[in-house]
């Protein structure tokens, strides 16, 4: 029984409906044909359920889905006493925590989904490890125990001691808008329990804002991001694929990839243009552009690039001077607290790009819009917003397409794939675009040409 548990087998809840299928996965799987139960699933069913012990590892149901709902995730040995956390059955699972240690920095990187928020919400205390018994949680002294002889034990004591002070830096940013008010020096002080803020305030570039609201923060200022390390997604050692395939993609891709050259027949100009937000003032040169062309604005924060783009959507209609064009827009910041499905809210939003079999072949499929379509918005994550809010502006009839940070949120091959959609797209559709990005990979496969701050 050393290999008893190989293998973890997911069900995807929004995508499993047994009512609109034919129960392939039971029919088709050997271990059910020999009158054991692998897989339990009814056409009254909710979702199927499949048994991790009987499961083979076949993959038969896998390709038999019509929703791609199961996936079957191999293992590389029996890690069974090592599951800290597991929400359901037939769900993610979390093997094995990282060890804090004093004075090191530890770097989690990995796709969206596999248990890193997870893992740091448990070493914060912000949840309580279950050990994989979901419908038995343990108390907390069988879970120090279960981490007996280890640092772990001594983390998770000093934790529930109150010898050890954790703070967790949210995941998503742009929601420290709606908690805290008022000037950003203010904010600050008022946390500053070890005295530092000058230091760290000067450190981060921050001393220049701290009196604007934090309502007039740019998104950059919340949140100094990095680049993902890409990786090729197999681990030779362990004859075990992570990832479908290698992350790697050419520094530029031309027009002449698929339809011959792509010839540009429409130019367009901005005047010079000004504009104040408060204590900040931005001096936009005229300039023109092509259609068939992505321009991507570069530079640090709270230089104006955000502010830039807004001009052209016309979201200062007050202002003179501004040219007002036919835009698509998609902001920096992503929140929907709409209960409509995913699929609501695209029909009622793009409803002829949502039924146009080219728009779900090279926008809504590349970028798995269509296992999101029966979620709910508000419960969608960082990442699935801002897929969703990328089909939403890709899907909007214009000319010109402007797209702030749409790496936020995004894991590395998500941003390798919507890098591809944005340019694809503004290339076939022979539109224009201004993209604002950090991700200096992401930016240099998407540049025609560059604005720099």
């Amino acid at each position: 029984m050393a290999d008893r548990m190989t293998r973890i087998a997911i069900v995807n809840n929004d995508r499993c409906k047994p009512k609109k299928c034919r129960q392939e996965c039971k029919k088709s799987c050997p271990v059910v044909k020999t009158g054991r139960l692998c897989i339990e699933v009814t056409s009254t069913s909710k979702t199927a359920f499949l048994s991790e012990e009987l499961c083979i590892g076949c993959g038969i149901c896998v390709k038999k889905c019509p929703f791609g709902a199961i996936q079957i995730v191999n293992l590389p040995k029996d890690l069974e006493k090592d599951t800290i956390h597991r929400y359901r059955e037939n769900s993610f699972k979390l093997h094995r925590l990282p060890v804090p240690r004093s004075g090191q920095v530890l770097g989690l990187v990995g796709t969206n989904g596999i248990g890193k928020s997870t893992a740091l919400k448990i070493l914060a205390n912000k949840l309580k490890p279950n050990l994989g018994r979901y419908n038995n949680p343990p108390d907390w002294q069988e879970i120090l125990n279960h981490f007996r002889s280890s640092e772990l034990q001594s983390y998770f004591t000093r934790l529930l001691e109150e010898d050890l002070t954790v703070v967790i830096k949210p995941q998503h940013v742009d929601q420290i808008k709606k908690f805290a008010q008022g000037k950003i020096g203010m904010t600050l002080e008022k946390m500053d329990e070890r005295g530092m803020m000058e230091e760290i305030c000067a450190d981060m570039e921050l001393t220049k804002i701290l009196e604007r609201d934090v309502a007039d923060v740019s998104g950059g200022e919340l949140q100094r991001e990095g680049i993902n390390v890409f990786l090729a997604g197999f681990i030779p050692t362990e004859n075990l694929r992570f990832r479908d395939e290698s992350l790697s993609f050419k520094v530029s891709d031309t027009p002449q990839e698929s339809d011959g050259e792509v010839k540009s027949y429409a130019r367009y100009n901005y005047p010079n243009m000004s504009k104040t937000v408060k204590d900040f003032k931005l001096e936009v040169m005229g300039g023109e552009f092509t259609d068939s062309q992505i321009i991507v604005m570069l530079g640090e924060n709270a230089t104006g690039k955000t502010t830039f783009i807004r001009m052209l959507a016309g979201a200062f209609p007050d202002e003179k001077g501004i040219p007002v064009f036919n835009v698509s827009y998609k902001p920096q910041g992503i929140d929907s607290k709409s209960a409509r499905t995913v699929r609501e809210f695209l029909q009622d939003k793009i409803r002829d790009a949502y039924v146009h079999p080219q728009f779900a072949s090279d926008v809504m499929r590349p970028l798995q819009i269509e296992e999101l379509l029966d979620q709910q918005m508000c419960d969608l994550y960082g990442g699935e917003k801002q897929r969703v809010a990328i089909t939403l502006c890709l899907g909007k009839p214009a000319d010109i397409y402007l797209i702030d940070e749409p790496s936020a949120h995004l894991d590395s091959q998500q941003r390798i794939t919507a890098s591809k959609v944005i340019k694809r797209f503004i290339l076939h559709a022979k539109k224009s675009a201004f993209v604002v990005e950090h991700d200096f990979i992401m930016a240099t496969y998407l540049a025609d040409r560059v604005i720099v701050y």
